[in-house]
């Protein structure tokens, strides 16, 4: 570039000087006619070593400007070079105040206007990218060919590490309602709606695939599945409760007809009916009552009046206040000791769940004779248990056994008129209380139902100052 340049402003400089030379020869002709022609040759051979003398002085001259013009444009089309390589904090350096100094100046402006442009693209991107990955909903972009241009955090948690931005949708996920979702936003340019259940093993997400204005299709994906469980266990929940209803009610009316229709009832049969009709009505009473027991105890408003109270009176009040519920089994109450340890616990619904937990042993251990009802101190806690020596629990019930309605003997339970929601009462004030709720059976071994108490906090610094008494010298 540099020699381009001083070609070009050594060629005008000739230029300019052969004019020059040509203008002054035909002056001086013009007004030295009449002068002796020796002293005119003399004066062209002085007119020409000017001439060249003055080329010889404006070479240097000539290369000199060229030089430091080119140098200036060299820096500018370098700055051009780095703006288009990316790189926005280059910078001119302006040197003078001619016009190449006035562009260097608007270029520079320029940069800077494009520097904060794309600062300002880059953070709104960057808290984009941010808002999506916090985003509860997976979330993935595709191009028009069906590859992946862009995918959240939650939808790589889904979807796993095969989700890659640039490779196909169609390598990355297999569920079949998801591609399809994405195939129809593409294709036809709407909105398309579905539900993927293959996506992830055991999640339900409900798809909304719509297309987008630069090409491509963006797909967002909700996850359903607490709300598929939820609803679930709305119908079954109804459904139990209809099917527990039922039995009575139609037990009632069926003698109540009959009772009707006949016009002179014996008062045997007339006294048989209404023992019959009372009992149904007592189950659909403890029905309704454990249903508002449940529903209280489930309740985000349940509020419990925990106070410090000793294990031991926890076990004895119990003993003392369901004696009665034994007397007529023949079943033998006993208590298997507990510690005086203070325990945070409201008293009424730890009769409850004693309540709850006898009921359920002297139901399916009626036949050992024999409940045991103790306590024993843990680090932080206490654990309570009743203990039944019955036929026991097979080990496929152990872990739905505190769910509502679940019975291991369906057809025992209605016998003895259960209604299945004692032990799921049971869990939730245990959890309500900060313990925890397990059984431990074998058959033929009977079962023991466990469940702990957090010590109270008088309690706990107690067992902090003995354990500290104990501990050996030196140890910190």
């Amino acid at each position: 570039m540099t020699r381009k340049v001083f070609i070009k402003l050594l060629g005008l400089f000739v230029l300019l000087l052969v004019f020059q030379t040509v203008a002054m020869e035909l002056i001086f002709r013009v007004f030295l006619e009449h002068v002796p022609s020796d002293t005119l040759h003399r004066l062209d051979r002085q007119a020409l070593w000017s001439g060249l003398i003055a080329l010889l002085v404006a070479l240097p001259l000539a290369a000199w400007a060229a030089r430091g013009v080119t140098a200036r444009l060299q820096r500018v089309v370098d700055f051009a070079r780095r703006i288009a390589e990316g790189d926005l904090s280059a910078r001119l350096a302006e040197t003078g105040h001619d016009e190449l100094a006035a562009m260097e100046g608007a270029l520079n402006r320029t940069a800077e206007r494009l520097d904060g442009s794309f600062a300002e693209i880059e953070s709104r991107r960057n808290e984009l990218a941010v808002i999506l990955d916090s985003m509860q909903e997976a979330v993935v972009a595709v191009t028009a060919e069906g590859q992946v241009r862009w995918a959240n955090a939650m939808m790589q948690r889904v979807a796993g590490t095969q989700i890659r931005v640039g490779r196909p949708l169609v390598h990355s996920v297999r569920d079949p309602e998801l591609l399809e979702c994405v195939r129809g936003a593409l294709q036809q340019g709407e909105v398309r709606y579905g539900r993927a259940s293959s996506l992830a093993p055991g999640r339900i997400f409900e798809i909304n695939a719509a297309p987008l204005p630069s090409g491509g299709a963006l797909a967002v994906l909700h996850d359903v599945t607490r709300i598929e469980a939820a609803e679930k266990s709305r119908r079954d929940f109804i459904a139990n409760v209809s099917h527990e209803l039922r039995t009575p009610l139609t037990s009632i009316q069926g003698y109540v007809e009959t009772l009707i229709e006949e016009p002179k009832p014996s008062p045997e049969t007339a006294r048989e009916f209404l023992a019959i009709i009372q009992k149904n009505a007592t189950r659909m009473n403890r029905l309704t009552e454990d249903l508002l027991a449940l529903a209280s105890v489930e309740s985000p408003d349940y509020k419990l009046a925990a106070q410090p109270t000793r294990a031991s009176a926890l076990v004895q009040d119990a003993i003392e206040s369901l004696g009665g519920m034994v007397v007529d089994s023949g079943v033998e109450l006993e208590q298997a000791g507990a510690p005086d340890a203070l325990v945070m616990a409201d008293p009424d619904a730890m009769n409850q769940v004693f309540g709850n937990l006898i009921e359920n042993a002297l139901k399916y251990g009626k036949s050992s004779k024999r409940i045991l009802v103790g306590a024993r101190q843990l680090e932080g806690e206490v654990e309570f248990f009743v203990r039944d020596f019955g036929p026991g629990i097979a080990s496929e019930h152990l872990e739905r056994i505190f769910e509502r309605f679940y019975r291991v003997d369906k057809a025992r339970s209605r016998e003895s008129g259960g209604t299945g929601l004692g032990l799921a009462i049971v869990k939730h004030i245990v959890l309500a209380h900060g313990g925890r709720v397990w059984v431990e059976s074998e058959l033929g071994a009977g079962a023991a139902f466990h469940f702990t108490l957090p010590l109270a906090p008088e309690a706990q610094r107690g067992d902090a100052a003995a354990a500290s008494q104990m501990a050996p010298k030196g140890e910190v």
